[in-house]
């Protein structure tokens, strides 16, 4: 499994997701290395179908993409069960990962 963290500088909510995806890894015993890509233009935003920041990309998908999101340089939210924010919880990236 590849797992890529697509953040822009900035953005107060990737160190967030970063820490919970390493949660996440760690509950589920993986020893998979996540490699940090830093996004700066519209450009490689394109070029990574970038939805916001931060983004989890699980063998170049993202498995939390809304179908027509807006492609480019922003802050992302995401869905919890608590309500709207910055990153998905360790559980979400749980069950995804787990699925894997």
């Amino acid at each position: 499994m590849k797992l890529q963290l697509l953040y822009f500088d900035g953005c107060p909510n990737w160190h967030v997701a970063d820490d919970r995806l390493q949660e996440a890894l760690e509950e589920l015993g993986s020893r998979v290395e996540v490699e940090r890509v830093l996004v700066s233009t519209q450009d490689e935003a394109e070029a990574w179908s970038f939805h916001g920041s931060p983004s989890v990309l699980v063998d170049g998908d993202d498995p939390f993409a809304e179908p027509g999101a807006d492609v480019g340089l922003s802050c992302r939210l995401y869905r919890t069960p608590a309500g709207l924010a910055g990153a998905p919880t360790v559980a979400q990236l749980v069950e995804v990962l787990a699925g894997r």
